[in-house]
């Protein structure tokens, strides 16, 4: 019988091995990795949107992104730091549209209204945003705490609601004494039930959210209460 006689691997030989070893150990990156973590981030919003922190599975999110768990770790440390950018991405894509919409081009009260309508659109139409900002209510705000990003991400808005209204005020249309958080509180509040509440609140009262006539009452409505709220 043959024997197979395994010879000592020479210094070349050597290093060739451990870099094999190491990039197999390696995640694999693809030639565009700002696409590869936008896509995972696209799948892991629905899965926390849907299952919330504890529920999400990691193997999910590779699966549905035909990536790897270690390549979701090398880009986002852990599961957690997953959830994280999730909640930072949706942040700053809301805060991206807000910017274009040139409030301060506008006179204070059509700025105003367009501010809420785009609110109400914005809510009405990313369902997972509400679900997500629910989650981390549940979580009492453990993750956004530690976001390094969160913060400068909403200074934005309140400055432009702070802008928009003293120009109201000094205008005569707006009166004066409201607080720019507190605007943006009412006006969140107001946009935000349609979509947190719709699914027991339209069994209770036997309404459909989805009729188009009702959510363009709801939302003129919304628009109405908040005009008049700021009114002089």
């Amino acid at each position: 019988m043959n024997q197979v006689v395994h010879l000592p691997l020479n210094k070349a030989q050597k290093s060739k091995t451990v870099k094999a070893k190491a990039s197999a150990r390696a995640p694999t990156r693809t030639n565009d990795p700002e696409r590869t973590m936008a896509g995972i981030l696209d799948v892991a919003t629905v899965e926390f949107a849907e299952k919330g922190l504890d529920g999400a599975r990691i193997d999910e999110i590779a699966a549905a992104t035909k990536t790897s768990k270690r390549m979701i770790y090398y880009y986002f440390s852990s599961k957690e730091g997953l959830y994280r950018a999730v909640l930072e991405d949706m942040y700053r894509r809301m805060r991206s549209i807000e910017s274009g919409l040139h409030l301060a081009d506008l006179p204070p009260v059509e700025a105003l209204q367009k501010l809420v309508s785009f609110t109400f659109d914005h809510h009405h139409s990313n369902e997972n945003f509400i679900r997500l900002v629910m989650s981390e209510n549940m979580q009492r705000g453990a993750y956004l705490s530690q976001s390094k990003s969160i913060q400068d991400l909403n200074v934005p808005a309140i400055a432009a609601i702070q802008e928009l209204y003293e120009r109201g005020v000094v205008s005569g249309v707006f009166r004066a004494g409201l607080d720019p958080v507190d605007i943006h509180a009412s006006i969140s509040a107001l946009t935000f039930f349609n979509v947190s509440n719709k699914h027991t609140f339209g069994l209770i009262f036997k309404q459909d959210p989805a009729v188009t006539n009702a959510i363009t009452t709801r939302r003129n409505n919304v628009i109405e209460m908040v005009l008049r709220y700021m009114r002089a």
